[in-house]
């Protein structure tokens, strides 16, 4: 049994340095699971922060589900999301320390069908770490092209 990804966040890994990753369940009404199914979302703009002892994600948009009635919901509302007590604590913990912020990473639904999001939490990149990374990036790239012409007999 694979899962179902929905949306994933790639300017985060180009924005922050991944310290440490949770998987978190996420409250969604039924007209927003029909829109993820549909992979109708976007995690671009979102983050997570802890309020009251709760876990909640700001700014990602479910797109509205059209034939969703009269239950019409706001498309970037704050939902909640499920968390052990314990885990919520050591994101508390994380997240006190300076630069450090909860960032979603990717959306997807598990093999038994609930929508789960995979939190990173995250240290921003200064500038030149951002270049460093892309000058890492190509050069992997040339490398793997070499080793391939190479091998066709180029």
């Amino acid at each position: 049994m694979s899962v179902d990804v929905v949306a994933t966040n790639r300017r985060a890994r180009h924005e922050y340095e991944i310290v440490d990753r949770i998987e978190a369940g996420i409250q969604l009404t039924g007209p927003e699971v029909k829109s993820a199914r549909a992979h109708r979302v976007s995690l671009a703009e979102g983050y997570a922060a802890v309020e009251d002892g709760e876990v909640w994600l700001h700014g990602v948009h479910i797109a509205r589900y059209e034939a969703g009635g009269y239950a019409v919901q706001a498309p970037t509302r704050p939902r909640k999301l499920l968390l052990h007590r314990r885990q919520i604590n050591r994101l508390e913990r994380d997240v006190m320390q300076k630069g450090v912020t909860l960032i979603p990473l990717r959306m997807y639904f598990s093999p038994r069908g609930y929508a789960k999001v995979e939190l990173g939490v995250c240290r921003g990149k200064r500038e030149y770490e951002k270049r460093e990374s892309i000058k890492r990036r190509d050069e992997q790239r040339r490398a793997e092209q070499a080793i391939a012409d190479y091998r066709r007999g180029r």
